[in-house]
């Protein structure tokens, strides 16, 4: 699958990809012909970031990942 990373385009192109709604259509024209649809599916929305953990839980969780690596290993 084609990944493409609206970072990389200009905001004008960016903005309308990122706002398309839920079973909206986008038709790709190039010389007035059409050459693609990009259509957006309800199971595309991006989950929302976890929040970030607090510095006492953030030490724990690479503690454990240290631990297991160790663990691993021997």
């Amino acid at each position: 699958m084609a990944q493409l990373d609206l970072d990389d385009l200009p905001p004008k192109i960016a903005a309308l990809l990122a706002g398309l709604s839920d079973g909206e259509e986008l038709v790709l024209v190039q010389h007035g012909a059409v050459v693609g649809r990009l259509a957006m599916a309800e199971s595309a929305k991006v989950p929302e970031p976890e929040p970030p953990l607090s510095p006492e839980q953030h030490a724990a969780e690479v503690f454990e990942n240290f631990r297991a690596s160790i663990e691993d290993e021997f």
